[in-house]
């Protein structure tokens, strides 16, 4: 039986960061075309983060602000962190244009009469729109590449990046999580341990094979620390209160709760760093519970290290149980986007048996 919450003294919760913005509506033209990739092409370089904007260079000064507001949104892991790095370049002055075109994710802004922007425009599928429109291609310069074609007008060109450059993050980024659930999972989903969790313990979640658990005092604890635990760790933990308290926890409880797990389970004790703060409701498969997401450090005598968690509180009432659960991430000298995401997919499938 999982021990019961403490009860500190209530304080304020810590201000929470800023995610990803409603995106803006789409206001100009968007049009798909698909680009087949021929065998004489290059595949494409660069990372799924790496973001090349084209663009001429008075223009990129009059647009950058509100780019970077639209494509470069916060991101809580540690600190607040940037999910896409934006790389200006002027193809009329930049010599490594023929390279940089080659990239996996380029975002080209200009004018039909664009000179650079020619041999993108001659691929898409039927008469180009006037601007401002939104134009998405693939396999433009290289395989396995996607080019975006913001045609913006000469009066305006801020405004159409307002309306538009959303729709590019929406798309990157339900392309990244993506990618990021299939390498997650390239080892192959472990139904063979859900399936067990359900009978015999009351819960499930779905993991990749490559993680490894183990029980102790009815904390369920998931590790994945390859390829070395100097290198990267992530590491889910799972218990429960019975019968289930009346009220959801505070952060001010959950962080007390926190303290005490790593204490007594981690191999190593962790202290909070409550510099960037999420607490905030959340629905999980259709059950409901809070979610306070903040960042760890090692004790002050202890080897430097830190990383972000993730605590969330659900609560199954067919089981009269709130289930505690614990993601964290140590990865030095990473980015911890792709990290923290892979805790959501794993956190994220798990439902109560009852």
């Amino acid at each position: 039986m999982a021990r019961p919450f403490p009860t500190p003294a209530f304080r304020v919760p810590g201000n929470g960061t800023r995610r990803p913005p409603a995106l803006a509506g789409l206001a100009g033209l968007l049009l798909m075309g698909l680009v087949a990739a021929g065998c004489e092409q290059p595949r494409a370089h660069g990372d799924q983060t790496a973001i090349i904007v084209a663009a001429e260079t008075e223009l990129w000064y009059s647009i950058e602000d509100e780019f970077r507001t639209q494509m470069e949104p916060p991101i809580q892991t540690v600190r607040q962190e940037r999910p896409f790095r934006v790389t200006p370049v002027d193809p009329d002055v930049e010599s490594g244009w023929g390279q940089l075109r080659r990239f996996r994710q380029l975002v080209l802004v200009g004018s039909t009469d664009t000179p650079w922007m020619e041999d993108a425009l001659g691929k898409v599928s039927g008469p180009v729109p006037a601007a401002p429109a939104l134009l998405e291609l693939e396999n433009v310069w290289a395989r396995g590449q996607r080019v975006w074609i913001l045609l913006v007008p000469d009066d305006d060109p801020g405004q159409a990046v307002t309306d538009l450059a959303g729709t590019i993050l929406e798309t990157m980024d339900a392309q990244f999580r993506e990618f990021v659930r299939t390498r997650q999972f390239v080892s192959g989903r472990d139904t063979l341990l859900a399936d067990s969790l359900a009978t015999n313990v009351g819960f499930s979640m779905t993991l990749p094979n490559v993680y490894r658990y183990t029980v102790e005092d009815s904390v369920f604890r998931f590790r994945n620390d390859n390829p070395s635990p100097r290198e990267l760790i992530r590491e889910i933990a799972v218990t429960w209160i019975e019968p289930a308290p009346a009220e959801d926890p505070t952060q001010e409880e959950l962080e007390a709760w926190r303290m005490g797990l790593a204490a007594e389970y981690y191999v190593d004790p962790q202290e909070l760093d409550l510099t960037v703060v999420t607490f905030e409701p959340i629905s999980v498969n259709g059950i409901q519970g809070v979610e306070f997401q903040s960042a760890w450090r090692s004790l002050p005598d202890a080897w430097p290290a830190g990383g972000p968690f993730m605590v969330r509180a659900l609560r199954c009432p067919e089981q009269d149980r709130m289930y505690l659960m614990d993601g964290w991430v140590y990865a030095p000298e990473r980015e911890k986007y792709e990290y923290v995401l892979q805790l959501q997919n794993i956190l994220n499938t798990f439902r109560c048996h009852p």
